[in-house]
């Protein structure tokens, strides 16, 4: 079967050099992600509940950022969900959810708990979490009426990351996927959309979920087929591994908040820079967007997770504070008289020709309507960091220390940081493994 064959077989000294740099650039922006996550309530509570009902038993892995030793199954589901709870990690359009960010975590937890710590053999596992990961979302999409979260696919490249590091034969690793692939949470994403909670985007249920099956496999369970990967109606999907990279086609969040909301926010931010506007200087905001955009429907948020899963409220910081980072999607942007003069006010409509574009493209444009009644209207607008036009390295870095620094210290974030470009260059990953477990 050539999928479990590019599972075992594929070696990163095959692997071009351009995808290559952009899965260790990914890498490092996870990583940032992950230390935006850590603070976070949800982050504390799911660590703590992996602490208590995870146990470590004979092949402890620790969890990121923190270093309490729990289950592999138990570091995927934590350090899944503490990316996830910072919502700036690099996702893929069609999927509609995120790869890397169960990737990570599995990748880190089976090479923890193996103490296999070739770089180059972590990086080709991450690798693999972008690649099937890709396409198991896009074939799930493609054969299920409902729109499910990431999660539910995650889980079949978390397995295949579980299935290389335990080195099962060919009928185990079948059997993993489908194992997987059956305990993945298909869980309502819009449901998420309309009613913002810690559930997020199921990534790390996701994660657990795929590195159980490759255990539970090991020991005889089964599980096979995975319908996703071995239908026959999503063949073609799966016959380019090795040679359509999938990770190329991902996308980079600048802004930690809904991919649905960066077009309406970059609109209105270009708008501001474009005329030199202060907020004040506003007195309406009025978004044209497509429907899961408009879906974003939170104005006035109460948490952290209704602020990301909001549009009006983050093109109202941009508006005011001319960007969004860690502090604009806590409690202390809440209550920001100005923020919410714009948000509350806003006007959010959706556009034929937007929802037709979606999800290949996400368009919105923006109307600022002045305080002396003048309009300023921008063009279609897409987010920033589309595979298409990629942000520069410089960039990553910038985003990766603004959440790495003031949760490490910048001494220890460039550590972390030079370790990770350092993989796949004949580098081990004890350095990383260590800086990036390390209680903070």
């Amino acid at each position: 079967m050539q999928l479990i064959d590019f599972i075992h077989g594929l070696r990163w000294k095959d692997v071009p050099p351009p995808v290559q740099d952009r899965t260790r650039d990914f890498l490092v922006d996870l990583l940032g992600v992950a230390a935006g996550g850590i603070g976070t309530r949800l982050s504390r509570i799911v660590r703590d509940h992996a602490a208590d009902q995870f146990a470590a038993g004979s092949t402890p892995a620790r969890m990121i950022l923190d270093g309490r030793p729990v289950s592999p199954a138990g570091a995927a589901l934590a350090g899944g969900m503490t990316i996830d709870a910072y919502d700036a990690h690099d996702g893929h359009r069609l999927t509609k959810g995120h790869a890397g960010c169960a990737a990570l975590p599995a990748a880190m937890a089976m090479a923890d708990a193996t103490a296999r710590l070739d770089g180059g053999d972590f990086m080709v596992s991450l690798l693999l979490g972008y690649e099937i990961g890709t396409r198991a979302g896009i074939a799930l999409h493609r054969t299920a009426c409902d729109y499910h979260t990431t999660g539910a696919w995650t889980a079949l490249s978390c397995a295949a990351i579980a299935a290389r590091y335990l080195g099962l034969p060919a009928d185990q690793t079948r059997h993993a996927l489908g194992i997987a692939e059956y305990h993945g949470p298909r869980s309502q994403m819009m449901r998420c959309i309309d009613h913002p909670t810690m559930l997020k985007d199921g990534s790390g249920w996701g994660g657990m979920a795929g590195v159980s099956a490759g255990y539970l496999a090991r020991s005889g369970f089964t599980g096979a087929p995975a319908i996703t990967a071995e239908s026959a109606d999503v063949a073609d999907l799966w016959g380019d591994l090795g040679r359509t990279w999938r990770v190329m086609e991902q996308y980079y969040k600048p802004f930690p908040v809904c991919r649905w909301a960066q077009p309406p926010v970059q609109a209105v931010l270009s708008l501001m820079q474009a005329h030199g506007l202060r907020s004040t200087d506003v007195a309406r905001i009025e978004i044209v967007t497509f429907h899961q955009s408009l879906r974003l429907a939170t104005r006035t948020p109460l948490t952290t997770e209704e602020a990301q899963y909001s549009t009006a409220f983050p093109a109202a910081v941009a508006a005011v504070r001319g960007t969004i980072g860690a502090e604009d999607i806590t409690e202390a942007a809440f209550c920001d008289p100005e923020i919410r003069r714009l948000a509350e006010g806003m006007l959010v409509t959706e556009s034929d020709a937007y929802n037709a574009a979606f999800p290949a493209r996400r368009f919105a444009h923006a109307v600022l309507v002045l305080q002396d009644g003048n309009r300023l209207e921008s063009p279609p607008t897409e987010a920033r960091g589309d595979p298409e036009a990629m942000v520069s390295r410089d960039e990553m870095h910038g985003k990766f220390h603004a959440c790495a620094d003031p949760v490490l210290g910048a001494a220890k974030a460039i550590a972390l940081r030079k370790a990770a470009e350092g993989l796949g260059h004949g580098h081990p990953i004890e350095s990383l493994l260590n800086l990036a477990v390390t209680p903070v």
